[in-house]
């Protein structure tokens, strides 16, 4: 959630980032109006409080003749006492609508407008060129055994599939290279739940606009996460933390699961868009001020990666519409598809600000001891969608596919060839 004094001292801030966004800037409005009746609700149930312990000393001091007027008085500033605190409860609760309705306050310098909208910050290598007609990922994935989409679908239905063979290795090596690069910078690996309560899942930000795209085991009443974000976000939730040292920075190693809702039709070929997919995440918690400098380390880590494959790829500010709505600002890295002849998203980090932190009562105490709400980041490292690019970049004519030299020790092979 934003945060009330900066809702409170300028309200017109909080409005332009909804127009931003492309969202409603009426719910500023209706944040402010509940905003001042809990707080009324809240001075008059205080008021009341305050009177009736006054009356109950007096009552406690009063002549014998006296004290049967003040019990009467008493009684109906008790049933005065009890709809006040109601109306508390109610103010508290209608708060709490209106302030969840509201995305994250866009961070200064995001570009405003929708998904074309983004701005392109650099773009790092050449689109692969080929003297051959290149394949696209998913048929050099059958011909080398590395995908098997129809089985995947005749066991789990469409956008299911398996990884045999080198196709596994493949993916293992990316995300153990994540994880290795991931713990070389000081991050604790983390093998998280991937079902979570729903309090977890709503504090994150993902049961908004975007609730459609999640998993829900309704007997259970828990989520499928669609990124170890949301189970990281939640480990350390109602706590008090030590940022004296620095951001406390987990990486995260998980299955994730995506319902793709109202997808359909666009990407359905291969595995760029599926409901499956495993990943490692970077997740920091730190001080609110060191929120943009953390922002850019975790871009940093990403494109070390994307250098250790060896792919063209371009850095994007994405536009304020196409932000989560837990989102201040994000930057995405987006790696060339020849097959597409187009880039498409490979990793994406997100400074949420104090905004998930609030939800899930994250602290830590300033230089004078005193808690503070923490600011919390992401950033994807690797995920099975990487294997796209990583095929169609280094392809040969003959079919076969060269391995990054990264990942050979992981892969066991330089060159991914037809199995016979």
């Amino acid at each position: 959630m934003i945060d009330l004094k900066v809702l409170r001292e300028n309200p017109e801030l909080v409005r332009a980032s909804q127009r931003a966004r492309g969202e409603d800037p009426a719910l500023v409005d209706a944040l402010l109006e509940a905003d001042a009746s809990r707080r009324a609700a809240v001075a008059a149930a205080d008021n009341l409080r305050a009177e009736q312990k006054a009356l109950g000393k007096q009552i406690g001091k009063a002549s014998p003749d006296e004290r049967a007027a003040l019990l009467s008085g008493a009684q109906e500033l008790a049933a005065k006492v009890k709809a006040a605190e109601a109306a508390q409860h109610e103010g508290d609760a209608a708060l709490d609508r209106a302030h969840r309705a509201i995305s994250n306050v866009v961070e200064q310098g995001a570009p405003a407008g929708g998904e074309e909208d983004f701005v392109l910050l650099e773009t790092v290598g050449e689109p692969t060129s080929f003297d051959f007609e290149p394949k696209d990922h998913l048929e050099l994935a059958e011909s080398l055994g590395l995908i098997d989409m129809g089985r995947g679908s005749k066991v789990s239905g469409a956008r299911f599939y398996f990884l045999t063979g080198y196709g596994a290795l493949l993916q293992l090596g990316l995300l153990q290279l994540a994880a290795q690069k991931a713990t070389a910078n000081g991050f604790t690996l983390m093998i998280p739940p991937v079902l979570v309560r729903p309090e977890i899942m709503s504090g994150t930000g993902f049961l908004g606009a975007h609730a459609d795209e999640v998993y829900h085991l309704e007997e259970d009443d828990l989520y499928l996460v669609g990124t170890s974000e949301v189970p990281l976000a939640g480990y350390h939730s109602g706590e008090i933390l030590d940022l004296s040292a620095g951001p406390k920075r987990y990486a995260g190693w998980s299955s994730c699961f995506r319902r793709e809702a109202g997808s359909y039709g666009k990407d359905t070929r291969g595995i760029i868009r599926v409901h499956q997919f495993d990943k490692v995440e970077m997740f920091s918690y730190c001080k609110p001020e060191d929120a943009a400098s953390e922002h850019q380390r975790l871009l940093a880590w990403e494109r070390e990666m994307l250098a250790a494959i060896d792919v063209p790829y371009r850095v994007i500010d994405v536009a304020a519409g196409d932000l989560g709505s837990s989102a201040a600002r994000k930057f995405d890295c987006e790696a060339w598809v020849p097959s597409q002849q187009t880039y498409r998203e490979l990793t994406s980090t997100s400074n949420c600000t104090t905004y998930q932190a609030r939800r899930l009562s994250i602290r830590y105490r300033d230089e004078n001891g005193k808690p503070q709400i923490a600011a919390t980041l992401n950033g994807t490292l690797a995920t099975t969608r990487w294997i796209v690019a990583l095929l169609e970049n280094h392809q040969e004519a003959d079919g076969s596919v060269r391995v990054p030299d990264a990942l050979v020790p992981f892969v066991g092979v330089k060159v991914l060839t037809a199995q016979g």
